[in-house]
């Protein structure tokens, strides 16, 4: 199967390019993007940096010149849910923008015209994806599939993140999956959301995320390794 992989940062990028074998560079808008094999699977690996603009700049870049089967988002994220602790991964099944706005014209918070209240990723992968959690039978950390809410903030107040939690019953928080998820959605492109928390908001978290982004990371790519068998 081919796949294309999409971090938002150098640290979650490299921890996937280590696992990749018979690399090659492809640049394209000033975007490196490295294709090889991971598990005897075609993959397109590019860092397409912070924030949802950039998400689906780079997502759409890559769906139109790549031409992936699926798209697989990994990379950290802020807790949203007190039950998840550092280094737990979350596996979404439904997205949300936390920041999207249209309760002016009646709508809920989040709902997007042509889109909905969130986006449910495909039960294919959900289950192939239970079935990675099982066989890795790991004690360290938790496993959990659940909803990511995106949006152009690096949440470190407890009271916003406790109101997504609320409003979208959000188990992680991030800045790009919901962005990638969209373009996904509209080009019809399945899609696999791999986050680990590196980051509980507490007004001081940006200190915790820089600390426990590269534990973060790692263990993305384990679970992402693990997935590809």
């Amino acid at each position: 199967m081919k796949y294309g992989i999409i971090a938002a940062m150098n640290e979650e990028m490299i921890e996937i390019k280590k696992i990749m074998t018979d690399i090659k560079e492809n640049k394209i808008h000033e975007l490196i993007f490295f294709v090889g094999s991971i598990n005897n699977n075609e993959v397109c690996l590019v860092q397409c940096g912070i924030g949802k603009v950039n998400a689906a700049r780079v997502t759409q870049i890559m769906i139109d010149n790549f031409k992936p089967e699926c798209i697989i988002n990994v990379g950290s994220a802020g807790s949203a849910n007190d039950e998840l602790e550092i280094g737990d991964i979350v596996i979404g099944k439904y997205f949300v923008q936390h920041d999207f706005d249209l309760t002016a014209f009646g709508h809920k918070k989040g709902y997007i015209p042509n889109i909905g209240d969130k986006i449910e990723c495909n039960n294919k992968f959900i289950d192939e994806m239970k079935e990675t959690i099982s066989n890795l039978s790991n004690n360290e950390y938790n496993v959990k599939i659940g909803t990511i809410a995106s949006g152009d903030l690096f949440c470190t107040d407890i009271n916003v993140k406790n109101e997504i939690r609320n409003n979208y019953n959000a188990d992680a928080i991030d800045m790009e999956s919901s962005a990638i998820v969209q373009i996904c959605y509209l080009d019809k492109v399945p899609f696999v959301i791999i986050r680990s928390i590196s980051d509980k908001p507490n007004g001081n978290n940006h200190i915790t995320f820089e600390k426990f982004l590269k534990l973060a990371s790692k263990r993305c790519a384990v679970l992402l390794n693990e997935f590809m068998k």
